[in-house]
C-alpha cells in the first residue's frame, strides 16, 4: 500500500485509523480510539482501547497500551512511529517510556488539524523512566528476557470434563502461561506473571504482566491476554472457557485476586487455575 501510495510506512498509518476503531470495545465511554504503528521490521500493527462493563475504570486497555503488548506478542523489539486517533493521554505518555529510546518514537495525532511526525519528547519533556530505577544493563519491555520460572511441583489440576479435552489442554495452557510469565517485563516489583486462556476452540491466548517505572499504570496479564484474544480474532468474552495464571511464588504483587475479579465480570462460567513457580537462577537473563 505505502509503495502503490508512494508513501513511507509512516506516512501511510494514519489512513489506517480508521478502519482500526472499528476493533475498539469502548461500552463505557462509546469513545473509540485506535493506535497504528511500525516496527523496525516494517510489520504494521494495531491497537485500541478496551473497556469492561461493571469494573472500575483502571482495569481499561488503553490504545498505545494494546499496540505495544500487539508488537510483544510478536516478538518485535522496538516501536518506530505510531499514529493515533486521539493524543495520548499522560497515562500512556509514561508507559511508552518502558522502552528503549522512547523520547524518539513518532507520534502522529490524526485529529489535528495538521498531523505530522512529533518526537515523544514533546508530548513527556521531563520523563521519568526505567533508568531513573534500573541499571543501563536491565532489559526493557519488548526486548527479550527469560525470568527463568519453573512451576513448583504441585499436583496437576484439571480443567472441568468436558472443556476443550480437559488433559492436553490443561497442559497447554499452564505451559503458555509460564511461557508469558518467563517474559513477563516486572522489574520493579519482582513479580513476573502471566495468564493464558482458551476458547471454546481450543485456540490458545496468552499475556504477560507488564509494570511502568511509575508503577501505575502497569498492565495485569489478564488484560494482555484479552488483547491476544482480540487480536487474534476471538468474539465475545464468554466464548473464554478457561484460564491459567501463573505467578511466583511469595510476590510482592500478586494477580490471582484481580484476575479473578476481571474474569469472573467478562466469562462467568470461565475455569480459573492459579500455580506457582519459583526462579531457576540458572536459566534467567
Amino acid at each position: 500500500m505505502a509503495e502503490a501510495s508512494s508513501l513511507t510506512l509512516t506516512e501511510l498509518l494514519p489512513s489506517l485509523i480508521n478502519s482500526a476503531q472499528s476493533l475498539a470495545r469502548p461500552p463505557i465511554s462509546n469513545f473509540r480510539v485506535a493506535a497504528v504503528g511500525t516496527s523496525q521490521s516494517g510489520r504494521i500493527y494495531i491497537g485500541v482501547n478496551v473497556e469492561f462493563p461493571g469494573l472500575p475504570l483502571h482495569h481499561s486497555i488503553h490504545a498505545e497500551q494494546f499496540l505495544l503488548t500487539n508488537l510483544s506478542l510478536n516478538n518485535e523489539p522496538n516501536l518506530q512511529s505510531f499514529a493515533v486517533s486521539a493524543a495520548p493521554c499522560g497515562h500512556c505518555r509514561q508507559f511508552l517510556q518502558e522502552l528503549r529510546g522512547a523520547p524518539d518514537i513518532q507520534i502522529i495525532v490524526t485529529s489535528e488539524p495538521d498531523p505530522k511526525p512529533t518526537p515523544l519528547s514533546r508530548f513527556l519533556p521531563y520523563r521519568f523512566g526505567p533508568h531513573d530505577l534500573l541499571s543501563q544493563q536491565t532489559p526493557l519491555f519488548l526486548e527479550p528476557r527469560n525470568n527463568g520460572l519453573t512451576l513448583l511441583p504441585l499436583p496437576t489440576q484439571k480443567l472441568p470434563n468436558g472443556v476443550c479435552n480437559g488433559d492436553t489442554i490443561d497442559m497447554k495452557l499452564k505451559i503458555a502461561a509460564l511461557e508469558a510469565a518467563n517474559k513477563s517485563h516486572a522489574p520493579y516489583s519482582n513479580s513476573p506473571s502471566g495468564v493464558a486462556i482458551v476458547d471454546c476452540n481450543g485456540k490458545i491466548y496468552k499475556g504477560s504482566y507488564v509494570e511502568s517505572a511509575a508503577f501505575n499504570p502497569s498492565l495485569g496479564p489478564l488484560q494482555a491476554a484479552v488483547v491476544a484474544f482480540i487480536a487474534g480474532g476471538g468474539g465475545e468474552y464468554d466464548e473464554i472457557v478457561g484460564a491459567v495464571l501463573v505467578e511466583k511464588n511469595g510476590a510482592v504483587v500478586k494477580q490471582e485476586g484481580t484476575v479473578r475479579l476481571l474474569m469472573e465480570a467478562i466469562s462467568p462460567k470461565c475455569e480459573l487455575q492459579t500455580f506457582l513457580c519459583y526462579v531457576d537462577h540458572q536459566s534467567s537473563i
